[in-house]
């Protein structure tokens, strides 16, 4: 049995620690965004009862096969662009097909280098300020909120606030937690029955189809948004780990593993970025050569989430007014700040990211595509023109 002295309980702790973290601070944001684009309650949940297996094996496969602490996660600001879509052409099973998509063009980035070069030539100022753009909406539901539910959201951004003082990285799961209270409580003072089908995890397939509004206004930017502000910054915290993470191998994991789940509603799996730190930092185990360990381990709790995915779902479901976009919006807090600040870094990119910030954020939709893709045209319009004037 490990104990605290043995090597492997500091990195089996780091996975732990990694797993949880990861999955409380933003599976909100993802079954808030699997709504917006048209999931049932059940489809919803089986999107993220799916996205935690499948980012769980990947995990484990990628650790294990390269002995480093690579870890794997669903795209957040991913989730986000989904919230801030909303229903499109098609609906949910033309969702689907974006998946699919999405899945394609990550694997086709792991075996055509020249592809991931070309998408690497969207400036970062303006990828992030689309990013940014869908966000703004999201992030301002807690101070809505306030107004329409103020008992149930303050306790939320009070519990946010502290333990951003106290404990930076469990601030957002135990604001969840705050609200896991809030939403007890209110059952227990209305009454109200609980459907014990709603913890029954059930997968639910979608047999996907493709129309041009959820091609163009989901899939691209949906891709575009998870390489910029996951893979790439995945690479990069990685190696300044000193830890150089096989990218074929792992566009090629998760371009599979996003393809499998996206019938069930797995919108993406990719590098983990911010997390990564987590598992490949010295705290995570002196000796770099076993940090892997918390890599693997990150990919079992993840496993073993999914197994209770539906019992989260429920609390969603369950919850008062205002509540979960509450937490949604306080979990995409630092997702926006360091969005805005990469926009807006080099003088020069400025002005195409305000506009391309302003469109994404008015979530102005035309001919059925979403505003985050009209955001990405007209900012690198606007920059192309602004360039070739200099």
């Amino acid at each position: 049995m490990t104990d605290a002295t043995s090597p492997l309980s500091r990195p089996i702790t780091a996975g732990i620690v990694t797993a949880l973290v990861g999955f409380t601070s933003s599976f909100a944001v993802v079954l808030t965004g699997l709504d917006a684009v048209g999931a049932t309650a059940p489809q919803a949940t089986s999107g993220l009862i799916i996205l935690s297996l499948t980012m769980g094996i990947a995990c484990i496969v990628l650790a294990w096969r390269y002995r480093m602490p690579i870890t794997v996660a669903w795209s957040t600001p991913g989730a986000a662009l989904l919230a801030a879509t909303g229903a499109v052409e098609g609906g949910w099973s033309a969702v689907i097909g974006a998946f699919l998509v999405v899945a394609a063009l990550t694997l086709l980035a792991g075996l055509w280098p020249g592809f991931g070069r070309l998408i690497a030539r969207i400036p970062a100022s303006i990828a992030q300020a689309m990013l940014a753009g869908v966000l703004l909406p999201l992030c301002l539901a807690p101070i809505t909120g306030l107004a329409e539910n103020p008992w149930g959201v303050l306790p939320i951004l009070i519990t946010w606030l502290i333990f951003m003082r106290l404990a930076p990285r469990w601030a957002t799961p135990l604001a969840f937690v705050a609200a896991a209270v809030v939403i007890t409580v209110e059952l227990i003072r209305t009454g109200a029955p609980l459907d014990a089908g709603l913890l029954i995890p059930r997968i639910e397939l979608t047999m996907p189809t493709f129309t041009v509004g959820a091609l163009v206004g989901v899939a691209l930017p949906l891709f575009i948004v998870t390489m910029a502000s996951q893979n790439v910054p995945g690479v990069a915290i990685m190696r300044s780990f000193e830890y150089e993470v096989p990218w074929r191998p792992a566009m090629l994991v998760t371009g599979i593993g996003t393809a499998l789940g996206a019938p069930a509603g797995g919108h993406g799996i990719n590098l983990a970025a911010i997390s990564a730190a987590l598992a490949a930092s010295p705290e995570a185990d002196p000796d770099a050569r076993r940090r892997w360990v918390a890599g693997a381990s990150t990919g079992v709790i993840y496993i073993m989430l999914g197994g209770l995915a539906a019992a989260f779902s429920a609390l969603v479901i369950l919850a008062p007014a205002a509540v979960i976009p509450a937490v949604a919006g306080v979990a995409l807090f630092t997702a926006l700040g360091s969005a805005i600040h990469q926009a807006v870094a080099e003088p020069g990119e400025r002005m195409a990211a305000v506009v391309t910030f302003l469109i994404a954020a008015s979530g102005l939709a035309i001919a059925g595509v979403s505003a985050a893709f009209w955001a990405l045209a007209a900012g690198l319009l606007v920059r192309a023109v602004l360039t070739r004037r200099r």
